[in-house]
């Protein structure tokens, strides 16, 4: 009976862990800001700060779950 619970706890244990990175929440560095999340209203003042730096090098990244 315990030889059956083997492969279920086998592919447990890597899907718990992947959940805990992606959804366990994070830190950042100390002495870098917290990334921000763009919604529509702070998409203003994300375009401000990127014109801000125009003499800097720029990178602005965009992720989609889709």
């Amino acid at each position: 009976m315990k030889r059956r619970f083997i492969p279920a706890a086998l592919l447990a244990i890597p899907i718990l862990v992947a959940l805990g990175y992606f959804y366990g929440g994070s830190r950042t560095p100390a002495g870098q800001p917290p990334l921000r999340s763009l919604t529509a209203q702070s998409a203003g003042e994300v375009r401000d700060l990127f014109n801000a730096g125009k003499d800097d090098v720029r990178v602005l990244l965009l992720l989609s779950p889709t």
